[in-house]
């Protein structure tokens, strides 16, 4: 079964197409199903689908899935290029009060924040495969990393630290409106006065 021209564009620029994004263009959920019986696409998760001849970029695919998610802690390191260490598994913050049962039987590492300090400092990334996700800026990220030292790789915080105290695109004054905000000036004074 041929595909419908405007899904082969969508799938040409990203692999990836939500079931919301093919019923706005008139494509139906039957559709979609006869699609991927026929083998024209793949089903990744429910509600998203892929070009069976691309590789999955699962960090978009979770995130199409779960839009109250931000890509957060090592995960975000990652995204920043301030770890060299590939997540084992993705770690997203989201809103107090949302279910994480699910998240974490997906395999996700979660944190939790309170409703109105959800989306400070959430900036859109590019992944390695070229999709936009999520994911906190390199200020957050930092606050976040020092704020949970006690539960991560004490090594991956610090050598985070070094490298954003290296680049040329740090905001210091952002950062410590971030730390006054999470109350944790002191412990970012300490790291930033020791690397700069």
């Amino acid at each position: 079964m041929p595909l419908p021209e405007n899904l082969q564009l969508i799938l040409k620029n990203q692999g990836i197409i939500t079931a919301a994004q093919a019923n706005a263009l008139g494509i139906s959920n039957e559709r979609l199903r006869m699609l991927v019986k026929s083998g024209d696409l793949e089903r990744a998760v429910h509600g998203v689908y892929l070009s069976p001849n691309d590789h999955p970029d699962k960090m978009y695919i979770a995130q199409q899935r779960r839009l109250k998610i931000i890509y957060s802690h090592d995960t975000a390191l990652y995204l920043h290029d301030l770890t060299d260490r590939d997540p084992i598994r993705y770690t997203v913050t989201v809103p107090t009060g949302y279910n994480t049962k699910t998240l974490r039987t997906a395999g996700l590492a979660v944190f939790s924040v309170k409703k109105e300090l959800h989306e400070l400092g959430a900036v859109k990334v590019e992944t390695m495969f070229g999709n936009m996700v999520v994911a906190y800026g390199l200020e957050r990220t930092i606050c976040d990393c020092i704020r949970s030292r006690n539960q991560m790789d004490i090594a991956i915080v610090t050598d985070a630290a070094k490298r954003y105290a290296k680049r040329k695109d740090k905001n210091l004054d952002s950062l410590m409106q971030m730390a006054e905000v999470f109350r944790i000036v002191k412990p970012i004074r300490s790291y930033m006065e020791v690397l700069l």
